[in-house]
């Protein structure tokens, strides 16, 4: 297994990837295509320049991947309302509001 990346590492590959200090597997996976797409040498002509900022990307994204990967989520209920309080909102406010007491 390999060592897990420092604080450093991550925060200069979600830099790189231009998101913000929070995001979702989907939203780094979007970053990442978009700037691959935009830097990619056959799009930009720039073989040598591009190359190495494809390269840096793609370092970016896997070491964002493997940081993802290893998070652990919990399935115990007040940390999934904590994490989604729409949730609890919709069951005390949404659901049964006209019914009366």
């Amino acid at each position: 297994m390999q060592n897990m990346a420092s604080y450093e590492e991550i925060d200069e590959a979600r830099r790189l990837l231009g998101l913000g200090e929070a995001a979702t597997i989907k939203e780094i996976r979007h970053a990442y295509r978009r700037m691959v797409q935009r830097y990619h040498p056959d799009v930009t002509h720039q073989s040598i320049e591009a190359e190495e900022k494809t390269k840096e990307l793609n370092h970016a994204y896997r070491l964002l991947s493997e940081y993802c990967a290893c998070y652990k989520y919990s399935f115990r209920e007040e940390d999934f309302h904590r994490a989604c309080p729409q949730e609890e909102l919709m069951k005390r406010y949404a659901r049964g509001w006209f019914d009366g007491p």
